[in-house]
């Protein structure tokens, strides 16, 4: 039976605290996902919607990036994929009708979890402020034809096409991100920040200077083979858990696993499989050895263990490093400096600890090491992950079968989106082979990142912001500066399938447009249609939905997109965008002659159900695009955030009843935390020094060095082991700490990982 979504507002600032040893990941999840979905989709409705999930002739999953084996298990799901897909195929709709009974100003009161609990949008929804007295204002149903009008109305008034801004979120398929960067550039801009920008943006800038290209040089199968596997800055149990079916496989056969980080996560303790009897039984302990680092650390310990590597006779592929790569003289001179005193200090691990590590990778002949937001989220993220690449090539441990790096993507197309031109600094020669495709003259110069995008909107430099899904003021830093500035555009626009903070966060004018989600059958003029992603791991393939779309009224994403350009850049366009629409095989057609890789996109995914794999130089021949053309060894100085006494450093995370800025539900469980999100979880020594019990209250206030302060009131304190003098929180609750300008070196992500706090006595909840 099918629930109805949440009247009021749950209380989410007294959650009840239990035990986190006694939490398990895996099997506990069973009857807790089938309950949500039930409770969102109905009996029938979840077994039809689930046996779907990341199948052959099914839809991709609309969560994490990780990519499936050819053999698929029959249910090739998670806990969270699940709660996704719920969320998306449920039977909870947005009317018109509840527009009416909610004004904005309500609708800006409620929390992120009541909002995406009302269910699916069924209508486009307008929004004119000033049209009613204040706290009065609401959306009220408008024409698709009338909304278009009103984007190409504004998008024709702008002074420059450089103040339009099209976000895109990694749920875009690869079709649907080709024709909005398509669309961006013919009307006049790069201005195309993405998700990514937030993410693994660190990641792409490190992968890109050192071996060429910004992706992940692994597959599953490496990773099935690898001897040794460190887990770096990542929670695999809550962000990406089939990941742990595929430790789990490397464990049987024989790898050892490393993981790195301040908390201690469940997933890799205890893990139950619910996919095999053995796993439902028994389960295992996936970790080999757990460091538990300091945050910000990780560039000192790997400096420190190429140190030792370069001392240790016979541990260096000096074949490989003559061969194939370049700097290495000036790297070995740099990690030669490195120190175990400061290591120590920076990492907070023991010399045992980092000796033992040592042992795992001089034992083993190939080596792969993941990583997610615990390291592209700092201020030296970027020479963070070019020390991983420098610890992966002094053994020649890439373009090696059971070798390499994995940077784990988050969003499930992020990655593809990204392959697509969503970029604002895209390479030239990808503007060449679009324009000669297309007849037209894409700009040069570069737009504008997420970052830059705020501080434009900030500045008066954009006027109009256009979202191609996501949450943008949720996924964003600095709340009370994005959100002011989200309210100077004179026109906000998303593309939508759930409300969530972004829709109450408005221009003067704001559209909603609800699009199709992956779990929708699209019907298109020439037939039935079906999108495709690309994975973690550089694999292609097919996304087909299954279900009636949640209303008539509901556009796809590659149609919104054709028929605002249309709208937007009039007769005077020769791009065929009623064609694009009608049949997406005609997208593929033209994706195949730009982006290199695609070749016969169409023919392919005909040819093999399961997709295909895009080439990649480093990994399938050890070749280098770089400026050097080989992999380039780096010497950056080693950085690590220094803390003054009586602060703690606080790093920004998810909880289990979440994904990215999509909450599930008011509980952790596997940290033990349930009812609520606004908790900070203090080591309990941290804790009794700062003079705060387990239970109490606090108000976090962030301390920057241009002498700024920024709070978030609130948080009942957790006694947790987590690394000594780190502290942790979720987000969106604590993007109001990090100021818009502290970012990554290079790559300009949002540094949510490093904060430095103080924390003061807060009277109540």
């Amino acid at each position: 039976m099918v629930s109805k979504p949440p009247v009021g507002d749950p209380v989410q600032d007294a959650p009840q605290v239990t035990p986190p040893q006694h939490a398990a990941a895996g099997l506990p999840a069973i009857g807790h996902t089938l309950r949500i979905a039930q409770e969102q989709m109905g009996l029938r409705r979840t077994a039809r919607t689930l046996l779907k999930v990341n199948q052959k002739d099914g839809f991709d999953c609309p969560g994490c990036a990780w990519p499936e084996a050819d053999k698929r298990h029959v249910a090739e799901f998670c806990e969270n994929g699940a709660k996704a897909v719920a969320e998306e195929a449920t039977l909870r709709r947005v009317t018109p009708e509840f527009f009416a009974a909610h004004p904005v100003a309500d609708l800006a009161t409620r929390s992120g979890y009541w909002l995406g609990q009302q269910g699916r949008i069924t209508q486009p929804m307008l929004l004119e402020r000033g049209g009613a007295p204040e706290g009065e204002e609401r959306y009220e149903p408008v024409t698709w034809e009338r909304a278009f009008a009103i984007i190409a109305e504004e998008l024709r008034a702008l002074a420059s096409p450089d103040e339009a801004l099209f976000y895109t979120s990694g749920r875009t398929s690869n079709e649907a991100a080709f024709l909005l960067q398509l669309f961006a550039r013919e009307f006049g801009t790069n201005n195309l920040p993405d998700c990514s920008n937030m993410c693994h943006e660190s990641s792409g800038s490190a992968l890109t200077e050192t071996i060429g290209i910004g992706k992940g040089s692994v597959s599953l199968e490496d990773l099935h083979r690898a001897d040794l596997i460190i887990v770096a800055g990542q929670n695999p149990g809550t962000n990406h858990p089939r990941m742990l079916s595929a430790l789990e496989q490397a464990k049987a056969g024989g790898a050892k696993i490393i993981s790195v980080n301040p908390l201690p996560e469940a997933g890799l303790e205890r893990f139950k499989n619910p996919q095999t009897p053995q796993g439902m039984l028994k389960g295992a302990a996936l970790n080999d050895l757990f460091l538990q680092i300091r945050i910000g650390g990780d560039q000192a310990l790997f400096r420190l263990l190429n140190k030792l590597v370069l001392e240790t006779a016979g541990a260096v592929d000096e074949e490989f490093v003559r061969e194939h790569t370049h700097g290495y003289e000036e790297f070995a001179a740099a990690a030669g400096q490195a120190d175990w005193e400061e290591t120590l200090a920076a990492t907070g691990l023991d010399r045992a600890e980092i000796e033992r590590a040592l042992e795992m990778v001089l034992a083993s002949e190939r080596t792969v090491v993941c990583w997610a937001m615990g390291l592209t989220q700092h201020k030296h993220s970027v020479p963070t992950i070019r020390e991983v690449v420098n610890f992966l090539l002094l053994r020649g441990n890439i373009g090696r079968p059971g070798a390499g790096v994995c940077p784990v993507r988050g969003h499930s197309n992020v990655q593809g989106d990204r392959t697509m031109g969503i970029f604002e600094r895209p390479a030239p020669a990808f503007l060449d082979a679009l324009d000669k495709e297309f007849g037209i003259v894409s700009p040069r110069h570069h737009g504008f990142d997420v970052v830059r995008s705020i501080q434009a909107l900030r500045d008066g430099e954009a006027k109009v912001f256009f979202a191609m899904g996501g949450n943008f003021v949720g996924a964003t830093p600095d709340t009370e500066v994005t959100e002011a500035a989200m309210r100077r555009a004179r026109l906000t626009v998303h593309v939508s399938t759930k409300l969530n903070r972004s829709h109450a966060v408005t221009g003067t004018r704001a559209l909603i447009l609800p699009t199709l989600g992956r779990t929708d059958k699209d019907v298109q003029a020439s037939g039935k249609q079906f999108v495709t992603v690309e994975d973690s791991m550089s694999l292609v393939h097919a996304s087909r939905g299954n279900l009636p779309p949640a209303s008539p009224h509901l556009l796809s994403e590659p149609a919104i997109v054709a028929r605002l350009a249309r709208a937007t850049l009039g007769a005077g366009s020769a791009t065929p965008w009623e064609e694009f629409e009608a049949d997406y095989a005609t997208i593929r057609d033209r994706i195949s002659r730009v982006v290199p890789g695609f070749e016969d996109f169409n023919a392919r995914l005909a040819a093999n159900a399961g997709g295909f794999r895009l080439p990649h130089g480093p990994r399938d021949e050890r070749r280098f695009p770089t400026k050097t053309g080989k992999a380039n060894f780096t010497a950056a100085a080693v950085e690590y955030p220094r803390v003054p006494e009586g602060r703690l450093l606080l790093q920004t995370l998810r909880s289990h009843d979440q994904y990215n800025t999509t909450i599930y539900g008011l509980d952790d469980r596997y940290r033990g935390i349930k009812g609520g999100r606004r908790v900070v979880l203090l080591h309990p020594e941290d804790a009794a020094a700062l003079g705060f019990a387990d239970g109490a209250y606090a108000d976090l206030v962030s301390e920057w060095t241009d002498g700024s302060e920024r709070r978030a009131p609130g948080f009942r304190v957790v006694h947790y082991p987590t690394s000594r003098g780190c502290a942790a929180a979720y987000y969106p609750e604590t993007n109001v700490l990090v100021p818009l300008e502290s970012t990554a070196d290079v790559s300009n992500t949002p540094a949510s990982k490093s904060v430095i706090v103080r924390l003061e006595q807060s009277p109540s909840a």
